[in-house]
């Protein structure tokens, strides 16, 4: 299976938490599938409730991530993820999304918001694969 993806982007993290909560009028939401969830709980040592609502909009997704009142994750602590290890998919694609397009081919689009794009080293294809292979296992793509 194939994928397109952006070529000759830069990026780097720049470690300034805009993926992990919501700008300006845009709202950021943190999808989780079940078994993300299930595993930020035990983690966490939380039921999932406390830190997820029930999310019944967007499957596959089950679950979206809590806020704090500034509308950050809640597990966003000095510009830091508290659960980096175990962060959701969703959290591990950011600035990227993997979408399946009009023509039916899975493409990688990014967002412009992000202040790590065009800084850093260019982005080769090993980097889109292994997140490739990480939705194909977390989704049972083929």
């Amino acid at each position: 299976m194939d994928f397109i993806y952006p070529e000759k982007l830069t990026f780097v993290c720049a470690k300034c938490g805009i993926c992990c909560g919501d700008v300006d009028k845009k709202k950021r939401h943190i999808l989780m599938l079940k078994e993300e969830a299930k595993q930020i709980s035990i983690m966490a040592g939380k039921n999932v409730l406390n830190f997820a609502n029930i999310n019944v909009n967007q499957t596959p997704y089950d679950y979206e991530m809590k806020k704090n009142e500034k509308g950050n994750c809640i597990f966003l602590n000095e510009n830091k993820c508290d659960i980096y290890s175990i962060r959701p998919l969703i959290c591990r694609f950011y600035p990227f999304e993997l979408i399946n397009n009009i023509n039916g081919d899975y493409e990688f689009l990014f967002t412009k918001e992000c202040p790590g794009l065009s800084k850093g080293e260019q982005i080769e294809k090993d980097y889109f694969e292994k997140l490739f292979l990480l939705a194909c296992s977390k989704f049972n793509m083929k």
